[in-house]
């Protein structure tokens, strides 16, 4: 893990996968390397009822029901499409789904205008083809056809954003189980094996981007994952997340509690602010996502860490958070003005604490990028 900048959850979490496989006696699907329950336990943390002989932490925090509909609706073969605002832990879900299912989460394809057919099925080896002509040696399978042959869990990252041409060739793959080359004369069908799915996701703010066909729709069950509004939950995952980073980078320093509930009161503020807003220019261009306050928070640490006397301070956090969500000038910058003007100050009078130097750090960075 060394030598990874990010790894994989299959490697990251191998000693705790290769334990509950040990453990493992209850009926699997297909060729699964774990039962459903064992899936379950391994995504949302084991509790006491569950009898293991050692604690599996709790790695996506969100509502049970989805992760069990997500497991059930893979144990059918059918594909999964998660759907969600920015930020809500989609991707995560489906790495943790498919790490724990198979042991593999790296067979993925990036939804972008520029993917092609060739990226979900097959391209050429255009030297071997040239030398040797078109055989399965000089075909280069893409992630999904790979996945197909392996029997195993392939990964389609933002669907909506891929052209209609390309969602349609999914359609095929996801309800006839099979690839056919026709440049090969011999050799020239793929069959998926038992095991293989796709987990798909979706921004659901990317509607009427790519908007999938019914055909497509009905291939997929949808499993919507809201958008976190309990600060309990929320302050979790920042938490998970930002302890993740300080270990990748090898950093000692304490995150205090009352600057975590500074950042989460700051985007709780001015999500209500977004929701009363009258038009775009009166809300921020930032999602205002939890994914967005853990990028907050870890570029405050960070900056202490190498900038500052290694304390994570509210001056630091506040200059972070001007610093990420100004997007737009002027629009952004009037927007977090006001914020800081009529909540920040008010309240930094009224509680006191760490709000008065959060305040002085706003106030800092937006005259410094006026």
């Amino acid at each position: 893990m060394t030598d990874m900048l990010r790894a994989p959850a299959e490697v990251k979490y191998a000693e705790e996968l290769d334990y509950l496989e040990s453990i493992d006696t209850a009926p699997k699907p297909f060729s699964w390397r774990l039962s459903p329950r064992m899936i379950r336990i391994f995504i949302l943390g084991s509790e006491r009822a569950d009898g293991l002989d050692r604690e599996i932490p709790q790695k996506w925090f969100g509502d049970r029901s989805f992760v069990e509909r997500s497991i059930v609706t893979l144990a059918s073969d059918r594909g999964l499409l998660l759907i969600g605002d920015p930020g809500t832990g989609k991707s995560w879900l489906a790495e943790l789904l498919a790490a724990a299912i198979c042991r593999n989460s790296t067979l993925v394809v990036q939804g972008t205008a520029g993917t092609t057919e060739d990226h979900i099925k097959y391209s050429w080896n255009v030297s071997m083809v040239i030398a040797k002509g078109q055989s399965r040696e000089s075909l280069i399978p893409s992630p999904i056809m790979t996945a197909m042959e392996r029997g195993v869990i392939g990964r389609f990252e933002e669907l909506t954003r891929s052209t209609s041409d390309v969602q349609d060739a999914l359609i095929s793959i996801l309800s006839e189980k099979y690839v056919s080359i026709p440049e090969l004369d011999d050799d020239n069908i793929v069959f998926a094996k038992p095991g293989f799915s796709i987990i798909a996701t979706a921004n659901s703010r990317d509607r009427g981007v790519n908007d999938l066909s019914s055909a497509l729709k009905r291939r997929f069950n949808f499993v919507r994952i809201p958008v976190v509004t309990n600060k309990k939950s929320e302050a979790e995952i920042v938490r998970f997340r930002t302890e993740e980073l300080l270990r990748r980078h090898q950093i000692e320093l304490d995150l205090p509690p009352t600057l975590l509930d500074i950042l989460l009161q700051s985007f709780a503020d001015l999500r209500s602010a977004a929701a009363s807003a009258t038009s775009d220019d009166d809300k921020l261009e930032s999602a205002l996502s939890t994914a967005e306050q853990i990028g907050v928070l870890e570029d405050a640490i960070l900056h202490s860490h190498f900038f500052g006397d290694r304390v994570l301070r509210a001056q630091t956090l506040a200059s972070s958070l001007v610093g990420s969500l100004a997007r737009r000038s002027p629009e952004d910058l009037a927007i977090l003005n006001k914020y800081w003007h009529g909540v920040v100050e008010p309240r930094s009078k009224k509680e006191g604490g760490e709000w008065p130097e959060f305040l002085e750090g706003g106030r800092q960075a937006i005259a410094t990028l006026s």
